[in-house]
């Protein structure tokens, strides 16, 4: 089992910054894919990013790359997304997701078995 929280969600401009962090409990998480999804309202939930368990192989929607940045830290259990160039599209509950197997294609919502509970980014334009 894998318990999962997030935090660093927030308000911020257009053009901002923000970084999101996943703390993880369990004895697997080092072997775990890690991602990111998001859900806008009235919307499905769609992957953001995801990092496979040695931080070796990573995917990006094509909405956030060149502006998002997934990564981790083993020793920490924590996973993070580095946002800068935040848009108004960007504005979504923010969930952190855990795996045991390594994606095929694009990830998809229903090869993660653990999420946390959501965290708030809203961008003002």
């Amino acid at each position: 089992q894998v318990q999962l929280v997030e935090s660093g969600g927030g308000l911020v401009q257009a053009g901002g910054s923000l970084r999101l962090s996943c703390a993880a409990s369990g004895r697997t998480f080092s072997t775990n894919v890690m991602g990111w999804f998001r859900q806008a309202p009235g919307k499905e939930r769609e992957v953001v990013a995801a990092i496979s368990w040695s931080g070796g192989s990573t995917y990006y929607a094509d909405s956030v790359k060149g502006r998002f940045t997934i990564s981790r830290d083993n020793a920490k259990n924590t996973v993070y997304l580095q946002m800068n160039s935040l848009k108004p599209e960007d504005t979504a509950v923010y969930y952190c997701a855990s795996a045991r197997r390594i994606w095929v294609g694009v990830p998809s919502s229903t090869d993660f078995g653990f999420w946390g509970q959501g965290t708030q980014v809203t961008v003002s334009s």
